[in-house]
């Protein structure tokens, strides 16, 4: 392994703290957006291809990554979502027999700024006790002031509108067209793993832009709706909010995950908030409140549905805790065919404690067939 030189780098917060750090690959630039961490051990390909990490600065907590290089297969989505990566030691060599390349040269193709070198520890530390905030990282380390400039003009998280950077411009398919199923998914920023799930159940999937309406995607004669995850706050998601109101109100089967969930959750009243450092890893604890079982889950999510008036309204349940931080992981319709979940059952990376949800979205959709052929 040849000697790699690496300029001089620095990681700049809105609150003006520095931590310092080197460019990987001898690369120059400058990146901003909001800065978090993922507690994950494995699969920073996925991460860094979820759509839900669009604009922020990734922070890897665990001290190595690249060691494993990269596989064409473990994206979820066509492109590179997060704005810059930030790690301890980054590997430029890589081990695995069914790599296709290393993780520089993927970074590369993609034209992503990457900081290694960096105190991750003390980083993340200084995070969890002063909360997700904007923040810059640059090869300028001699241009502060322009960089507190830069820093001063990034949006706020709170109140930013995202799903319509990732979502697909045009509906497209995913599955086997003679598949037993059709599922109508509304792309608010949606991973391939989830698509994967639902065609592994025999599903043919119609993926519908962001802000598609109702009678679009009822116009496909869908046997379930799908509301996905994706990045940014839910409450300007005024479009996918009055659909999922309008999927309720003729109470078609629906499965939201995290940002649907968030959705779905709006779309009866129930408030969202700004967390002040979200969930982000694949090792989080969750109670199932209605089996009494535990689940290790994969989340991915700054906003969280508000508990109280989830408790209060009178049409919903409770379904999933999360046991860190007592957040609602989980909610259903009382009289609807209605549920969703604030974590990745499809994982990718992560633990698959949760794909039964997958299964039990399949088990509502039949119930409900079978009450049409009734009626």
């Amino acid at each position: 392994m040849k000697y790699q030189t690496k300029k001089k780098a620095l990681i700049l917060l809105a609150d003006g703290t520095i931590f310092y750090g080197k460019s990987v690959g001898n690369t120059e630039g400058t990146a901003y957006g909001e800065v978090c961490f993922n507690t994950g051990m494995t699969g920073y390909q996925e991460i860094f291809t979820d759509p839900s990490y669009f604009g922020q600065l990734m922070v890897m907590t665990n001290a190595h990554i690249g060691n494993y290089g990269v596989n064409k297969d473990e994206v979820e989505s066509a492109s590179v979502k997060i704005s810059g990566l930030i790690c301890k030691n980054f590997s430029y060599e890589y081990s695995r027999p069914n790599a296709d390349s290393s993780l520089q040269e993927f970074l590369t193709n993609n034209k992503l700024l990457a900081i290694s070198d960096v105190d991750t520890r003390a980083l993340v530390s200084y995070i969890r006790d002063h909360g997700a905030m904007n923040a810059v990282i640059s090869t300028r380390v001699d241009a502060i002031d322009e960089l507190k400039e830069i820093l001063n003009k990034v949006p706020s998280m709170v109140g930013l509108e995202l799903s319509s950077k990732v979502s697909t411009r045009e509906p497209y398919y995913f599955g086997n067209e003679d598949a037993t199923y059709k599922i109508a998914a509304l792309d608010i920023g949606i991973k391939k793993n989830i698509l994967r799930n639902l065609a592994a159940r025999d599903a043919y999937i119609k993926v519908f832009p962001y802000d598609a309406s109702f009678s679009e995607l009822e116009a496909w004669n869908p046997d379930g709706y799908f509301i996905s995850n994706g990045p940014g706050d839910p409450e300007p998601l005024k479009e996918a909010i009055q659909t999922a109101k309008d999927i309720i109100a003729q109470d078609k089967p629906l499965f939201g995950i995290c940002l649907g969930h968030q959705v779905i959750a709006l779309a009866n009243g129930v408030s969202t908030y700004k967390m002040y450092n979200g969930h982000r890893g694949i090792n989080h604890p969750v109670i199932n409140l209605e089996t009494g079982k535990g689940e290790i889950t994969s989340q991915n999510h700054g906003f969280a549905i508000n508990r109280e008036q989830t408790e209060a309204h009178p049409e919903l349940v409770i379904t999933h805790v999360h046991l860190n931080d007592q957040t609602v992981a989980g909610i259903r319709m009382k009289n609807k065919n209605v549920f969703s979940v604030q974590y990745h059952p499809e994982a990718s990376p992560g633990p698959h404690d949760a794909t039964y949800l997958f299964d039990q979205y399949f088990e509502m959709i039949r119930e409900h067939s079978k009450k049409d052929i009734l009626v």
